[in-house]
Parts: C-alpha cells; structure tokens; sequence
C-alpha cells in the first residue's frame, strides 16, 4: 500500500503589511479563505502522485481543497475537517506590530510550548493526526494508493503517526509548496477504525 503526503499549493495570501497580534488573528482567517494561486502550478512529482494515485483525500480549507482539484479533481474522495492545519493561538496584543510570517512562527513556537487560547492545543492536534492516519489506512486497504493533500505542519503530525503505525516514509514530508513524500506498509494487520463520510 502507498501513501503520499502532499503539501497544497501557493494561496491568494492576505496582504503582509505590519499588524499587532490581535489583527494577526483576523489575517489568519482570511488565510485560511484562501483558494490556490493562479499562478501556483503542480510540480512535476505532484502531477505523476495523482496520476498514478487511485483516491485523492484533502482537508476542507480551500487551499487544500482547489490544490486537490487541480491535480485531479474525478478522484477526490473525501475532504473532511480532521484533516485542516493545526490552528494558531489568539492574543489581543495591540500595540506591537510586526509582519504576519513573524507572527505565524512566533505564535507556532509558543503553541509548541503549550500556548493554546482559543485554538486547539498541540496534544489534541496529535490526536487528530492519530485518527487521520487511521483514516487514511483503512482507505489504503481498499485503495492501496493514496494521495494526501495537505498542510506543511499537519503533515509532518500525520507522517509521525503513519510511521508510529508501522509505515516506512521520511520523518519530514517537505515544507515547500507541492512538496510529497511517499510512505508504504505490507497489506497485513488491518484494524477498522470508523470510516469517515466527507465531501
């Protein structure tokens, strides 16, 4: 069985002018708006990934979403929230600002560490991950290739799991835009998590 693990394309980004960390918040969710870039076209490896895949899976946020339709759209199969990007921590800090990139990795460090307002906390994205690993094995069984369309840290949760549950792929599936990693397991030892229903 295989599994790629791809990281969607470049979105339409929100202007990156300086702003404080409670305008951060509001830039985040227009970002997570998003659709993909006109001009963010698919690798050569995505491309040859979802010919040669049987089932295409991504999350539900639109940069997923349009990345996966623009690989292959007939072969999308499930888009469901378990599989979006781990959020980012609120603050209603308002008088230093900076630019959104330094903010998104300030509030990534500090949600790392624990930090967790009104987002979900990095021990329950973990699980998430858990359980979206279990997803994607049980339609590896039927399927037996898979391409995944998702997000640069959620992927790198997900790759975590999928190697804990015993599949052989590289620690980091890449950061960069289109960026794949293959991970593959032996058809034995299925369990039976409850199948999602999505799209």
């Amino acid at each position: 069985m295989k599994i790629i693990l791809l990281r969607h394309g470049q979105p339409v980004l929100p202007a990156m002018n300086k702003l404080s960390a409670d305008s951060f918040h509001q830039w985040v969710i227009a970002y997570n708006a998003s659709g993909l870039s006109n001009t963010s076209l698919p690798t050569e490896a995505a491309i040859m990934h979802a010919s040669d895949c049987n089932a295409i899976v991504c999350s539900t946020l639109q940069r997923s979403v349009e990345s996966a339709q623009k690989l292959a759209e007939k072969k999308i199969v499930l888009s469901h929230e378990i599989f979006n990007e781990a959020g980012l921590p609120v603050a209603r800090w308002k008088k230093f600002k900076t630019s959104p990139k330094i903010w998104a990795v300030f509030f990534r460090i500090l949600w790392l560490l624990g930090y967790s307002h009104r987002s979900e906390s990095y021990k329950e994205v973990k699980l998430r991950a858990s359980q979206a690993a279990d997803q994607l094995t049980e339609l590896a069984y039927k399927q037996h290739k898979i391409l995944f369309v998702g997000h640069g840290v959620y992927n790198r949760l997900l790759a975590k799991e999928l190697k804990r549950k015993g599949w052989h792929g590289p620690g980091n599936p890449g950061s960069k835009h289109w960026s794949s990693a293959v991970y593959t397991k032996s058809e034995t030892a299925r369990t039976h998590p409850e199948t999602l229903t999505g799209r």
